[in-house]
Parts: structure tokens; sequence; C-alpha cells
């Protein structure tokens, strides 16, 4: 029998992660017992047995109460300790649930499977808090959107091992995130193009179809997505395929000039030729009905061998056939496709010819990017659509909280308005992919949080949130130091786009190193930064890789200080600049070796040696 105890002491509010919509607190407790059960009652018990044993698990981790499984419907009431039901629950929104902790027990109630799954991992929350004296509360609960997912780059150059990879698919379930993207250039194991991933360390097909169902499992949509038009520079070096290349040898963009290849050839019949290879190995490994094809930021479309054509037609134009063949092939394989949204943005005349069974991805990255103004036109245009905020963690090394913070509410607040239909964090890795991968985790969470209930989350106090339920850390001093080493950026007066100053320290080349700051930011920065790598060294973390986090943010607040004393170097002269540059050289060969196995903890050998390259002296 559950033992039912009465308080009139006040419970500490739950801090849970996402803050439900709805939750109610009644005086008194409920003492779990042994010996109960977790009744299933559903037409189909089995489709409910996942969600079951991932109870079981948490009772006896984190109360050390063992509750067997039953599918019964002819269970006597006092022999249930938690009942779930797919039947009712969230008001009969989908994904829904209810979660009740009564005096007779518990018990989640799901509009459907995933809202039982959803119920859990909110119980899963309290349990850790509570232990096995949970407060009595009534908790209704829905998602705002849809679709709430997580875009990881492993292409630029981290591919993460599965045990990563397994691991954060629990993550992110425990935040009810329902979409993962892989970002993939040339990270998958083509078998017919062994040449472009040999150096890789790719994800091989049987990798993806053992991922593929531990996230559907969790009721996580792994959603393929390989960039299929710009960005294919990691196939366009190679001989074999630079003749499908727009510039085969480079050209100037409006970026600037490029030295290799980055764009397939519209106009070259080989280009959707090479695609539709890609399409027919990659695609049967996903159940996802969804397929992200890329398509973004085709900045030298025109500028080589489509010149005439784009002349003659107009760039977008050129585009617009090209995606659309693009489209063909996704079709045939039975998906929707999702693509970037610049061309509705710059484009906006072609948007009556883009099929409305599409799904556009608009992105941005800046708390200040105009999420509204870019939402009422894709509203306009009756195109469905994503936004696509970001964790802020690229090219910065150790994060940018408070951009971050902005951006993603900002992307959440706006797709609600205008009415998309799913919320996609994105994580990249441009220039070599520093950021150890913790320092995403404030990104993810926020980003989970407010794309699951904008208004019970916009004020979440995330810092103490991730701390307890991230870095498995009550006193709250994880998250606050999380929190603070993502703001050190803002010890600097210049606002850089997408981008810290000592990021830019570390990755730029000292003649073009133009940083705007003064000694007197740069003296205050690396005192914090000394300030927060004690903090880190004192943390005390309830996770089995407690100690590869700390190396892993010691690491980023090492690179951090590194990017800022290249910024002083290139403000030194004389003896001053002699001294600095000898004392950098023996610094960064300890950063490379630390870089080295922060690396490899979690991730797979490939592409190490141009993230190390990519570190300047």
């Amino acid at each position: 029998m559950t033992s039912k105890t009465r308080s009139t002491s006040v419970l500490p509010s739950a801090n849970l992660l996402p803050q439900p919509r709805q939750i109610q607190v009644s005086p008194g407790t409920l003492s779990l017992s042994p010996g109960l059960l977790i009744a299933i009652a559903a037409d189909a018990p089995a489709a409910l047995f996942f969600e079951a044993q991932e109870c079981q698990r948490a009772l006896s981790a984190l109360t050390n109460v063992t509750w067997h499984i039953h599918a019964s419907n002819a269970l006597p009431a006092e022999n249930i300790g938690l009942l779930l039901s797919n039947r009712n629950g969230g008001s009969g929104h989908a994904q829904g649930y209810t979660l009740d902790i009564t005096d007779s027990g518990l018990s989640i109630q799901g509009a459907d499977n995933a809202g039982v799954f959803y119920g859990v991992m909110t119980l899963v929350q309290l349990l850790r808090q509570y232990g096995s004296r949970l407060p009595l509360l009534h908790i209704e609960d829905y998602p705002d959107f849809p679709a709430r997912g997580i875009m990881l780059d492993v292409s630029r150059d981290k591919v993460p091992t599965m045990k990563t990879l397994f691991e954060l698919v629990d993550m992110l379930a425990g935040l009810k995130i329902n979409e993962l993207q892989l970002y993939t250039e040339h990270t998958f194991a083509y078998q017919r193009h062994p040449v472009v991933w040999e150096h890789a360390s790719p994800l091989t097909g049987e990798e993806i179809l053992q991922l593929d169902g531990y996230c559907k499992a969790r009721h996580i949509n792994l959603a393929p997505n390989q960039n299929s038009f710009g960005h294919m520079r990691r196939w366009l070096t190679h001989d074999e395929y630079r003749p499908l290349a727009e510039a085969p040898y480079g050209c100037d963009t409006r970026w600037g000039h490029f030295d290799e290849p980055f764009t397939l050839c519209p106009g070259d019949s080989g280009s959707i030729k090479l695609v539709g290879e890609m399409f027919e190995d990659l695609l049967p490994h996903f159940t996802s009905s969804m397929f992200n094809v890329g398509c973004d930021e085709t900045v030298d479309l025109g500028a080589g061998r489509s010149k005439a054509e784009c002349e003659a037609k107009g760039t977008s134009r050129v585009y617009m056939d090209f995606l659309l063949k693009i489209y063909d092939l996704v079709k045939k394989h039975g998906r929707t496709m999702q693509f970037w949204g610049d061309i509705i943005m710059e484009h906006p005349e072609l948007v009556p010819e883009l099929p409305k069974d599409v799904v556009a991805l608009e992105w941005g990255y800046e708390f200040d990017h105009p999420f509204n103004d870019h939402g009422a036109k894709f509203a306009a245009s009756g195109v469905p659509f994503y936004v696509c905020p970001g964790t802020s963690s690229w090219n910065s090394i150790g994060g940018r909280t408070e951009n971050a913070i902005g951006n993603l509410l900002n992307a959440a607040e706006n797709g609600l308005k205008h009415g998309a239909i799913g919320y996609l964090i994105t994580d990249w890795g441009d220039n070599g992919h520093h950021q150890p991968l913790p320092v995403s985790f404030l990104g993810y969470a926020y980003g989970a949080a407010v794309s699951w209930r904008l208004d019970s989350n916009r004020d979440i106090d995330i810092a103490s949130a991730i701390s307890e339920h991230i870095f498995m850390d009550a006193s709250g001093a994880a998250g606050k130091v999380v929190y603070e080493i993502g703001n050190v950026y803002r010890l600097f007066a210049t606002r850089i786009h997408n981008a810290t100053p000592y990021a830019l320290g570390t990755l730029r080349p000292l003649d073009q190193l133009n940083v705007q700051t003064s000694p007197a930011e740069l003296k205050a920065a690396l005192k914090e930064i000394d300030r927060l790598a004690r903090a880190v060294a004192k943390l005390h973390m309830h996770r089995d890789d407690a100690g590869l986090i700390q190396r892993e943010y010691l690491f980023a607040l090492s690179l951090m200080r590194y990017g800022i004393q290249r910024i002083a170097l290139s403000m030194a002269k004389g003896k001053a600049r002699q001294s600095l540059t000898v004392q950098l050289r023996a610094d960064l060969r300890l950063l490379v070796a630390l870089h080295r196995k922060v690396w490899l903890a979690r991730n797979r050998p490939g592409g190490l040696p141009d993230s190390i390259k990519s570190i300047k002296l």
C-alpha cells in the first residue's frame, strides 16, 4: 500500500524543464513504497511498455523503489502505484498529458503515446528533486509547437561517437524535443562515393538504422539532413566531382574570394544525377517522412559556369529550377522536403511556384533577427515554415548566453505569432567546431522550454533548471558558472555578428585580426576567465561524465584566454610582442594536446586534424 503523509509546510516550487502549461500544488505529500505495480491501461499495452520501463528505471535509480509492470485492467486499485493510460490526457491536444499525484498514487494520462512519454519525463524530473516523497499536484500540459527540434552539425568537423549520440538523444527526450537532424555534407558513408568520406570517420548506414530506432522509441523523429546545392566543398574539391562545380577553382563572391569550389552547377546534368544517387543511398536508413535538403547560401551561383544563364534568366530563376528538380527527387522517395528559406526572403515573386507541401526553414542567429518581419512574409506566402534560431555556441568557444536566450525567445514569440509549424534549434560547427558539446546545453534547454510552452518558460531561471536537470547539480553552481562563461563576451563593448572577440582571436591570422577593443577590456576578460576556471574546478555534478565536463569547460576557457592573448599580440610592439609570441607558441602546444583529449572523449577522430589547423599561432 502506498503510504500517505500530510504536511502543513510549504513545499518549494517544482523546478521543471520545460515548465508545464498548468500546475496546481496541493498541501501534503505522497511517500512511495515498494511492492506496488506500474499499470498500463491501453488498447495496445505493448505500445506503452517503453514508457513504463522508463518509469521503472527512474523509480529504482532515484528512490530505490522497485515497481513491476502489469497490463491487466482487473487490478485492485490498492495494488497500483502508477497508472499509465493513453486514453484521456492533455485536454485532448496531441502530445498532451495530465499528471496527478494524489493520496491514492500516481497517474499519467496521455492524449497519445507521445503524451504519456512526456508525462513520464515530467515525473522523472519530480523524482530527481523530491525522491520518494512527492508533492501532491495536478499538471495539465501540451506543446505550443508540434515539432520541436535540434539540428547538430556533424560535418564541420565533429562526428560524434554513437555513445555520444545515444546520450544526447536521452537528454533531448527528457526536454520533450521530438525532432533531431544531423547536418551532413560529407559525413555519411555513401557506398558509391568513398573518396568523399574516407578520412571523415562518417556515420554508416548501420549506425543510422540503430539511431533511428533509438530515437523512435523516445518519440523523436530522426530527420535526414543532406546539403544538396551549396556547401558542397567537401565533395567538389575531389577531382572526381570538381567538374560539377559552379566555380571549379573558386571565384569572387559577396562573401569575398573563394579559393575552392562551393556550389553545384545547376545546369550540369551530372549535378542532379549526383544528388539523386546520394538520396537513393541515404534515405532508406530513415523512417522519417521529412528530409532537409539544405540549399542555402549558394553565394557563388552565377559567378562561374552558370554566369550566362543567370544573366539571361536571373539567378533566382536558375536557383528555383534546380530546387524544383531536387523537390521531384524528394517526392520520388515519398518524403516532405525541408529547405532553408533564403529564396522566399530574397525573391518573394517566386513563392507562387513553390509546391505547397514543402517546409521552409527561416533561420537567424542574432537576438534581433527579424523573425517578426520574415514570419509575416512566410505566413503570407502560404508555405509551411519552421523558425530556426541557434545556440550561439559556434564561433564563440564558450557560448553567448544573453544572445542565445534573446534569439531563441524571439523565434518562439514570432513563430507562434505567425503560425510556424515547427521550431528547430540549430547548433553549427563553423571554422573547426571548437566549442565542447556541453556549451550548447543551455541553448538546447532554453529553446526546448520556450518551444514547448512559451508563456510558462520565457522567464524561466534557466541556470537553475539546467543545473538541476542537465548537469545534475542541485546546488545550482554548475548552471550558474555555465551561464556566466557564456556571458564573458559581454565584457567587450563592440558587438561582433555571430562570434565572440576571443573566437576571432583564435581563428584569424594576425594581419586580419582587427578586433575593436582596449587593454582594459582584455584585462577584465582575462580576470573573469581565471575566476570562472576556479569555479569550474570546484563543481560537483552527479553525472558519469562530470570530470569530462569540467575538462571540456577548462579547455574552452583556456582557448578563450588564448584568443584574448592573440588579440593583445596583434596590438603589441617591440619586445613585448616577441615575448608574447614565445609564450603563445608554448600555450598552443598545450592547447592542441588538450583539444585532442576532449575531442576524442565524445567524437570520432576524422575531423580533428582540420580543427587543430584552424587554431592560429
